[in-house]
């Protein structure tokens, strides 16, 4: 397992923190939440009916009495759980809505999470991005003075740690939105120990080319500074005069970052989700994602074509991420 992992592993140990699975019945889930309780890294809470995971469990040849298993039909405090969404909701689901609506477990597992019974959700490994996000976002919603959600990977290679941003979630980001990914951006870089210095990228470098797509860069650029002062960023930057110090040097001589940025904004997702795949594939990266910042408790959310091993790490983060709220 890399330094990255070794470090999260370190931050969460004996922290007693629970993160809840929905997907209770899934094998990849099963056993990567097995693994996190006998290491004693975190409580995992499954979602779904207790006789079918206890028989799933019994099939795999794999122990969960370290767990805890709720069943959205038959929980206890669901009256709980009902009134507490109501209110959240202001208006927009009735009693009788949310008795319907929490037996879904995301929802569920969402107000699990709001309500303070967990520290965190790992999801997705059998559902949507919004059938995971959108609970999110009705529920535990952005933190103040963040508008929005956004989706960044940390892409590892032997001792090599970068993170990309947005590459989840905002298809078309203004400029403001651009200045408040990188802020975030830096701080989740924080959390893993990497100390941030953030390139805002375009096709353009200090203003090369002009353009609507340029300019909201730039835009972006002033925006961060203004907000986050101290934080090492610039930009406008094509990419490798943000990550190589001699086109640094040609094409930046008077930036901070010298060719060394080690988060990178994409002006766009398709930008940025083209950027992370390429380093992924040609670039033989681990990309470790998408981490989801910006909410007040954390959500992650799985790929469906993830492994075991993918929900063993981005459970990691989900509680590193806890610790940080």
């Amino acid at each position: 397992m890399s330094d990255l992992f070794s470090v999260v592993k370190e931050k969460v140990m004996g922290k007693d923190l629970k993160i809840v699975f929905p997907e209770g019945l899934d094998e990849r889930i099963l056993a990567a939440a097995v693994r996190l309780a006998a290491e004693k890294l975190i409580t995992p809470i499954l979602i779904g009916n207790v006789q079918a995971i206890e028989a799933k469990a019994r099939e795999l040849d794999l122990s969960i009495e370290a767990m805890e298993i709720y069943d959205p039909s038959h929980y206890e405090k669901m009256d709980e759980l009902v009134a507490s969404f109501v209110e959240r909701r202001k208006g927009k689901a009735t009693e009788e809505e949310a008795r319907k609506i929490l037996l879904d477990e995301n929802y569920f597992g969402t107000m699990l999470v709001y309500t303070n019974k967990a520290e965190g959700l790992v999801s997705g490994a059998a559902h949507s991005t919004a059938d995971t996000v959108r609970p999110a976002l009705q529920i535990i919603k952005t933190k103040e003075g963040v508008s929005k959600t956004s989706g960044v990977f940390i892409m590892v290679r032997e001792d090599e740690k970068y993170i990309f941003a947005d590459c989840a979630i905002n298809i078309s980001p203004d400029s403001k939105d651009l200045a408040e990914i990188a802020i975030e951006s830096a701080k989740t870089a924080k959390m893993f120990d990497i100390e941030p210095r953030v390139a805002m990228l375009s096709f353009s470098t200090k203003g090369s080319a002009k353009s609507p797509e340029t300019e909201k860069v730039s835009e972006a650029v002033q925006e961060a500074k203004k907000r986050e002062p101290e934080l090492v960023l610039d930009g406008e930057f094509q990419f490798d005069a943000a990550f190589v110090p001699s086109v640094a040097e040609k094409k930046a001589p008077d930036s901070p970052l010298k060719g060394n940025a080690n988060i990178f904004i994409f002006p766009s997702l398709e930008a940025g989700n083209i950027g992370y795949k390429i380093a992924q594939r040609l670039g033989q990266f681990e990309a470790v994602g998408p981490i989801l910042q910006g909410l007040n408790r954390p959500v992650n959310d799985l790929s469906r074509g993830c492994n075991e091993e993918d929900v063993y790490k981005l459970a990691l983060i989900t509680a590193a991420q806890a610790l940080n709220q």
